[in-house]
């Protein structure tokens, strides 16, 4: 390939021009695009680190995925060792669930009762991290305690030690006719996810549950199971119930809580579409540029022709100039977005800190800090794009200057 016409291109776009018109437009493009860049990689690392907190959080209080019983398990011990061998499987713990309204003194409010393994269940959940009173180790069978969500208990108006009743839909018959299932709890403990999950679950003794459900003390309901990829779980869970015996019921996070990440990740295209028209615009005003640099140098394009350079040639001149001011922008861009994406936690906080005022209170989110993580996936498809609109914005002013006739440019001169 010839490279005169790439050095011409560079030497027009780095030298001084008479009209300073001009010279703003190339400036206001590059710094368009920078910005648009900049933005870009900003926005969709602090959305990644949203959907980071509440995959970790969300996914790691709920199950990867779930083995149930019909009602409970036969001989969960030897399934749950089955399951515990396959592929891709990290952890499995037993779990009876049960659908509660819990009363107190104070206050009335449903939530989800799952009894659980203490030893078992951090290999599952992310539970024994976030208890803010009281451990998980406080819940032994027969003495019937309760761990309960932080504002779960707020509501309650209930604190350590104090006692709470839980009341099951199931109803007994007696002589005395039917009554609903009571059973009174003593709290034990407190957790905050900082999640809906806060105000919905409730933990005790998985023997305490399987009483209260009227099961035999070492009947299971079902296994949660923990995979190393959570996302593999809607794959390898069907891997699981062809394996083990029995007509076991099988689910999945995806469909508890998969639509939430879909409107996270239908959010985040969005987002990036529309932050992309920044870059749009700047590539248009590349256009704008070159197309009055060509009006400007009609008669260097036409002395140019006349030494021997032909219409494509011409074009390439223009598409250098154009490609410099787009890839100029986009590294500045590039550089801005990424120091940005790795330091915008500690800025906000500094700025926190500097204006005594909280922008996520941990009351009304359920992080109390702006997350960012830095994906070079999504660095490299903002780069791409940004640099394809900037090709695409100079093909037409190129074309353009490829169509002076030297003979009419030169006829004045």
């Amino acid at each position: 390939m010839n490279l005169l016409p790439v050095k011409i291109g560079l030497r027009y776009a780095r030298a001084k021009r008479a009209n300073h018109f001009i010279s703003f437009i190339s400036f206001s493009s590059i710094a368009g695009i920078a910005l648009g860049v900049a933005v870009l990689i900003t926005v969709l690392s602090v959305m990644n680190g949203f959907d980071r907190e509440l995959r970790q959080r969300i996914l790691g209080m709920v199950p990867h995925a779930t083995v149930w019983g019909d009602p409970t398990l036969d001989d969960w011990q030897k399934t749950a060792n089955l399951v515990a061998e396959m592929p891709g499987v990290k952890a499995v713990a037993p779990h009876i669930q049960a659908q509660v309204m819990f009363q107190s003194s104070r206050g009335v409010h449903g939530a989800l009762l799952n009894g659980i393994n203490p030893d078992l269940e951090a290999t599952v959940s992310i539970l024994p991290n976030h208890m803010t009173s009281g451990a998980l180790s406080d819940l032994k069978s027969g003495e019937f305690g309760i761990v309960l969500g932080e504002q779960l208990a707020r509501m309650l108006g209930v604190r350590l030690g104090d006692k709470v009743t839980a009341l099951m839909p199931k109803a007994n018959v007696s002589i005395a006719g039917i009554t609903p299932t009571l059973k009174r709890f003593t709290l034990v403990g407190t957790f905050k996810v900082g999640a809906e999950l806060d105000s919905s679950l409730a933990y005790i003794h998985i023997q305490d549950a399987a009483r209260l459900k009227r099961y035999q003390p070492e009947d299971v309901e079902a296994l949660r199971v923990a995979f190393d990829n959570l996302f593999d779980a809607p794959s390898l869970i069907w891997d699981i119930a062809r394996a083990i015996p029995g007509q076991n019921k099988v689910s999945d996070w995806t469909r508890t809580h998969g639509n939430l990440f879909q409107a996270i990740k239908m959010e985040k295209t969005m987002i990036g579409l529309l932050l992309l028209l920044i870059v749009a615009v700047a590539a248009f005003n590349i256009v704008s540029t070159l197309v009055m640099v060509v009006t400007d140098k009609r008669t260097d394009i036409a002395i140019l022709r006349t030494m021997g350079l032909t219409s494509g040639q011409v074009m390439w001149v223009f598409v250098v100039q154009g490609i410099f001011i787009g890839l100029l922008g986009t590294l500045i861009g590039l550089l801005l977005g990424v120091t940005a994406a790795l330091n915008v936690s500690d800025a906000i906080a500094w700025l926190e800190g500097i204006l005594g005022v909280q922008f996520l209170s941990g009351d009304v989110y359920f992080i109390n800090y702006l997350p960012s993580q830095l994906e070079w996936q999504d660095v490299r498809l903002i780069v791409t794009a940004a640099f394809c609109m900037t090709v695409l914005a100079t093909l037409y002013p190129a074309w353009r200057a490829s169509k002076v006739d030297p003979a009419e440019a030169l006829r004045y001169e």
